[in-house]
């Protein structure tokens, strides 16, 4: 028996949950409309719209093709060749002092 009460108990709590939330709700919505019908709420004037920015573009760096003007062409310095020893000849080595 005390199974089916707390079943039946179960349906009739849950419909009551559900009428007070709804009834909350009502309540809720209808002191939000009163206090702003009371108060002057909601009627306030857009703000103006912001003016868009200026964003101005010039571009001055064009680059133009002269018509017989002079052409300078820089040529950059070779690299040094390495300096290679002048090959010694057999006369030269034998009177050369040994580096002992």
């Amino acid at each position: 028996m005390s199974e089916e009460t707390q079943e039946h108990e179960g349906t009739w709590s849950g419909l009551k949950k559900t009428i007070l939330g709804t009834v909350a709700t009502v309540v809720t919505a209808g002191g939000a409309w009163l206090g702003s019908t009371l108060f002057g709420g909601g009627n306030d004037a857009a703000p103006a719209a912001a003016p868009a920015p200026v964003i101005n573009i010039q571009n001055n760096n064009t680059q133009q093709q002269s018509n017989g003007g002079k052409t300078i062409i820089i040529k950059e310095k070779e690299a040094a060749k390495p300096v290679t020893p002048k090959k010694k000849t057999e006369k030269e080595q034998l009177e050369e002092a040994p580096a002992w």
